[in-house]
Protein backbone atom coordinates (compact mmCIF):
# COMPACT_ATOMS: atom_id res chain seq x y z
CA UNK A 1 0.00 0.00 0.00
CA UNK A 2 2.64 2.25 0.93
CA UNK A 3 4.48 1.70 -2.38
CA UNK A 4 1.68 2.46 -4.53
CA UNK A 5 0.95 5.73 -2.61
CA UNK A 6 4.76 6.91 -3.37
CA UNK A 7 4.13 5.97 -6.90
CA UNK A 8 1.10 8.18 -6.73
CA UNK A 9 2.78 11.32 -5.38
CA UNK A 10 5.65 10.63 -8.04
CA UNK A 11 3.26 10.56 -10.60
CA UNK A 12 1.70 13.91 -9.51
CA UNK A 13 5.04 15.56 -8.96
CA UNK A 14 6.05 14.74 -12.36
CA UNK A 15 2.52 15.72 -13.89
CA UNK A 16 2.77 19.16 -11.68
CA UNK A 17 6.16 19.61 -13.23
CA UNK A 18 4.97 19.12 -16.88
CA UNK A 19 2.29 21.71 -16.10
CA UNK A 20 4.72 24.23 -14.44
CA UNK A 21 6.92 23.62 -17.79
CA UNK A 22 4.38 24.21 -19.88
CA UNK A 23 2.90 27.25 -18.03
CA UNK A 24 6.80 29.08 -17.97
CA UNK A 25 6.77 28.47 -21.88
CA UNK A 26 3.96 29.98 -22.43
CA UNK A 27 4.58 32.96 -20.21
CA UNK A 28 7.99 33.38 -21.72
CA UNK A 29 6.57 33.23 -25.13
CA UNK A 30 3.44 35.89 -23.98
CA UNK A 31 6.64 37.91 -22.80
CA UNK A 32 8.08 37.95 -25.59
CA UNK A 33 5.44 39.13 -27.65
CA UNK A 34 4.79 41.73 -25.00
CA UNK A 35 8.23 43.03 -25.89
CA UNK A 36 8.10 42.92 -29.00
CA UNK A 37 5.15 44.53 -29.28
CA UNK A 38 6.23 47.16 -26.58
CA UNK A 39 9.52 48.04 -29.41
CA UNK A 40 7.09 48.06 -32.47
CA UNK A 41 5.06 50.98 -30.28
CA UNK A 42 7.76 53.00 -29.53
CA UNK A 43 9.26 53.00 -33.02
CA UNK A 44 5.73 53.89 -34.24
CA UNK A 45 5.59 56.99 -31.90
CA UNK A 46 9.38 57.92 -32.83
CA UNK A 47 8.11 57.65 -36.66
CA UNK A 48 5.16 59.48 -36.10
CA UNK A 49 6.78 62.42 -34.22
CA UNK A 50 9.88 62.49 -37.07
CA UNK A 51 7.33 62.91 -39.91
CA UNK A 52 4.99 65.97 -37.37
CA UNK A 53 8.49 67.20 -36.81
CA UNK A 54 9.39 67.03 -40.64
CA UNK A 55 5.94 68.40 -41.59
CA UNK A 56 6.35 71.52 -39.29
CA UNK A 57 10.14 72.16 -40.55
CA UNK A 58 9.34 71.69 -43.88
CA UNK A 59 6.89 74.53 -43.99
CA UNK A 60 9.45 76.98 -42.78
CA UNK A 61 12.35 75.67 -45.28
CA UNK A 62 9.66 76.09 -47.99
CA UNK A 63 9.73 79.95 -46.89
CA UNK A 64 13.33 80.15 -46.70
CA UNK A 65 13.83 79.11 -50.20
CA UNK A 66 11.03 80.83 -51.30
CA UNK A 67 13.22 83.96 -49.98
CA UNK A 68 16.39 82.74 -51.87
CA UNK A 69 14.92 81.95 -55.13
CA UNK A 70 12.74 85.64 -54.76
CA UNK A 71 16.58 87.46 -54.47
CA UNK A 72 17.91 84.96 -57.39
CA UNK A 73 20.77 83.05 -54.58
CA UNK A 74 19.61 79.72 -57.02
CA UNK A 75 23.05 78.24 -55.91
CA UNK A 76 22.48 79.20 -52.10
CA UNK A 77 18.79 77.53 -52.78
CA UNK A 78 20.36 74.30 -53.60
CA UNK A 79 22.82 73.82 -51.51
CA UNK A 80 19.57 74.33 -49.09
CA UNK A 81 17.47 72.25 -50.56
CA UNK A 82 20.32 68.99 -50.67
CA UNK A 83 20.42 68.48 -46.88
CA UNK A 84 16.44 68.29 -47.43
CA UNK A 85 15.46 66.42 -49.56
CA UNK A 86 18.24 63.61 -48.45
CA UNK A 87 16.12 63.66 -45.00
CA UNK A 88 12.59 63.36 -46.70
CA UNK A 89 13.88 60.22 -48.72
CA UNK A 90 15.43 58.29 -45.49
CA UNK A 91 11.52 58.23 -44.58
CA UNK A 92 10.28 57.85 -47.82
CA UNK A 93 12.60 54.61 -48.01
CA UNK A 94 11.12 53.46 -44.51
CA UNK A 95 7.89 53.49 -45.68
CA UNK A 96 7.54 51.57 -48.94
CA UNK A 97 5.88 48.10 -47.03
CA UNK A 98 2.23 47.30 -46.05
CA UNK A 99 4.06 46.05 -42.77
CA UNK A 100 3.92 49.30 -40.45
CA UNK A 101 6.09 47.49 -37.50
CA UNK A 102 8.76 47.01 -40.03
CA UNK A 103 8.40 50.52 -41.72
CA UNK A 104 8.87 51.97 -38.31
CA UNK A 105 11.76 49.67 -37.46
CA UNK A 106 13.73 50.80 -40.83
CA UNK A 107 13.03 54.09 -39.57
CA UNK A 108 14.54 53.45 -36.33
CA UNK A 109 17.64 51.51 -36.93
CA UNK A 110 18.01 54.53 -39.88
CA UNK A 111 18.18 56.84 -36.93
CA UNK A 112 20.76 54.47 -34.99
CA UNK A 113 23.04 54.27 -37.92
CA UNK A 114 22.76 57.87 -38.72
CA UNK A 115 23.90 58.68 -34.20
CA UNK A 116 27.04 56.56 -34.93
CA UNK A 117 28.18 58.02 -38.20
CA UNK A 118 27.10 54.98 -40.27
CA UNK A 119 25.85 55.39 -43.67
CA UNK A 120 22.79 53.10 -44.15
CA UNK A 121 21.78 51.83 -47.49
CA UNK A 122 17.99 51.25 -47.69
CA UNK A 123 16.19 49.85 -50.95
CA UNK A 124 12.63 48.79 -50.35
CA UNK A 125 11.40 47.29 -54.10
CA UNK A 126 8.42 45.35 -52.26
CA UNK A 127 5.34 46.02 -49.93
CA UNK A 128 6.01 42.53 -48.62
CA UNK A 129 2.01 41.67 -48.78
CA UNK A 130 1.66 38.62 -48.77
CA UNK A 131 4.94 36.97 -46.49
CA UNK A 132 2.48 35.09 -44.18
CA UNK A 133 5.11 35.75 -41.26
CA UNK A 134 4.05 37.56 -37.73
CA UNK A 135 4.65 41.08 -37.67
CA UNK A 136 6.54 40.92 -34.12
CA UNK A 137 8.77 38.43 -35.86
CA UNK A 138 9.78 39.87 -38.66
CA UNK A 139 10.93 42.23 -36.69
CA UNK A 140 13.06 40.38 -34.50
CA UNK A 141 14.52 38.86 -37.29
CA UNK A 142 15.73 41.87 -38.91
CA UNK A 143 16.55 43.82 -36.14
CA UNK A 144 18.67 41.45 -34.31
CA UNK A 145 20.93 41.08 -37.99
CA UNK A 146 20.55 44.81 -38.86
CA UNK A 147 21.81 45.46 -34.99
CA UNK A 148 24.59 42.82 -35.52
CA UNK A 149 25.17 44.63 -39.57
CA UNK A 150 25.89 48.26 -37.18
CA UNK A 151 27.95 46.37 -34.60
CA UNK A 152 30.29 44.58 -37.40
CA UNK A 153 30.44 48.01 -39.40
CA UNK A 154 32.07 49.99 -35.86
CA UNK A 155 35.21 47.55 -36.39
CA UNK A 156 35.57 48.05 -39.78
CA UNK A 157 39.20 49.09 -41.29
CA UNK A 158 37.27 51.42 -43.63
CA UNK A 159 37.07 55.20 -42.96
CA UNK A 160 33.66 54.99 -44.26
CA UNK A 161 31.49 52.81 -42.10
CA UNK A 162 27.65 51.35 -44.14
CA UNK A 163 25.01 48.99 -43.53
CA UNK A 164 22.88 47.78 -46.42
CA UNK A 165 19.20 46.73 -46.56
CA UNK A 166 17.51 45.17 -49.27
CA UNK A 167 14.15 44.31 -49.56
CA UNK A 168 12.51 42.24 -53.02
CA UNK A 169 11.15 39.60 -54.08
CA UNK A 170 10.81 37.13 -56.67
CA UNK A 171 7.52 34.77 -58.16
CA UNK A 172 7.27 33.05 -54.97
CA UNK A 173 9.50 34.22 -52.39
CA UNK A 174 10.61 37.70 -50.71
CA UNK A 175 13.84 38.17 -50.16
CA UNK A 176 15.68 40.45 -47.63
CA UNK A 177 19.42 41.52 -48.13
CA UNK A 178 21.17 43.04 -44.62
CA UNK A 179 25.04 43.75 -45.18
CA UNK A 180 27.91 45.48 -43.74
CA UNK A 181 31.34 46.92 -44.79
CA UNK A 182 32.68 45.07 -41.63
CA UNK A 183 35.66 42.18 -40.54
CA UNK A 184 35.16 39.37 -42.74
CA UNK A 185 33.06 36.27 -41.32
CA UNK A 186 35.33 33.35 -41.81
CA UNK A 187 34.22 29.85 -42.79
CA UNK A 188 34.52 28.83 -38.92
CA UNK A 189 32.58 32.00 -37.95
CA UNK A 190 29.90 30.87 -40.66
CA UNK A 191 29.49 27.40 -38.99
CA UNK A 192 28.78 28.61 -34.96
CA UNK A 193 27.30 32.25 -36.39
CA UNK A 194 23.85 31.20 -35.61
CA UNK A 195 24.23 28.62 -32.39
CA UNK A 196 23.42 30.35 -28.99
CA UNK A 197 26.36 32.15 -27.29
CA UNK A 198 27.90 32.96 -30.23
CA UNK A 199 29.38 36.38 -30.12
CA UNK A 200 31.88 39.06 -31.43
CA UNK A 201 31.62 41.37 -28.15
CA UNK A 202 33.57 41.09 -25.09
CA UNK A 203 30.38 42.11 -22.84
CA UNK A 204 28.28 39.64 -20.79
CA UNK A 205 24.95 39.34 -22.69
CA UNK A 206 25.42 39.44 -26.01
CA UNK A 207 25.37 35.74 -28.63
CA UNK A 208 21.56 35.35 -28.08
CA UNK A 209 20.30 37.41 -31.01
CA UNK A 210 21.11 34.63 -34.38
CA UNK A 211 20.20 31.85 -32.46
CA UNK A 212 16.37 33.86 -32.15
CA UNK A 213 16.87 34.67 -36.00
CA UNK A 214 17.48 30.89 -36.28
CA UNK A 215 14.30 29.81 -34.33
CA UNK A 216 12.47 32.05 -36.32
CA UNK A 217 13.13 31.22 -39.70
CA UNK A 218 13.22 27.23 -38.91
CA UNK A 219 9.24 27.74 -38.08
CA UNK A 220 8.30 29.17 -41.26
CA UNK A 221 10.90 26.92 -43.24
CA UNK A 222 12.76 30.46 -44.32
CA UNK A 223 16.34 30.00 -45.79
CA UNK A 224 19.07 32.05 -44.55
CA UNK A 225 22.71 32.40 -46.46
CA UNK A 226 25.99 33.76 -45.41
CA UNK A 227 28.57 35.84 -47.82
CA UNK A 228 31.52 37.47 -46.70
CA UNK A 229 34.49 39.16 -48.37
CA UNK A 230 37.42 41.38 -47.17
CA UNK A 231 34.98 43.98 -48.66
CA UNK A 232 31.19 42.84 -47.09
CA UNK A 233 29.23 40.25 -45.82
CA UNK A 234 25.91 39.93 -46.49
CA UNK A 235 22.96 37.94 -44.82
CA UNK A 236 20.42 36.50 -47.09
CA UNK A 237 17.05 35.88 -46.19
CA UNK A 238 14.57 34.18 -47.93
CA UNK A 239 10.84 33.75 -46.72
CA UNK A 240 8.13 31.88 -49.34
CA UNK A 241 4.79 33.64 -50.11
CA UNK A 242 1.95 33.16 -48.31
CA UNK A 243 -0.20 30.48 -50.31
CA UNK A 244 2.96 28.49 -52.10
CA UNK A 245 3.81 26.52 -49.24
CA UNK A 246 4.52 28.64 -45.77
CA UNK A 247 1.42 28.15 -44.18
Amino acid sequence: MEKQFIAVIIIFILIAVTVVIFLVKVLLKNMEKYRAALETVNNLEQLNARMRSQRHDYINQMQVIYGLLELEEYDEALDYLKPIFTDMMKVGKALKTKIPAVNALLMAKMQTAEKQNIDMYVEVKSNLENIGVEGWELCKVMSNIIDNSIAASLQSEYESRKVYIEISESIDSYIIRIGNNGPVLTADDKKIIFKSGYSTKKEPGHGEGLAIVMNILKKYNAKIKVDSSDKETFFEIEFVKKGDGLL
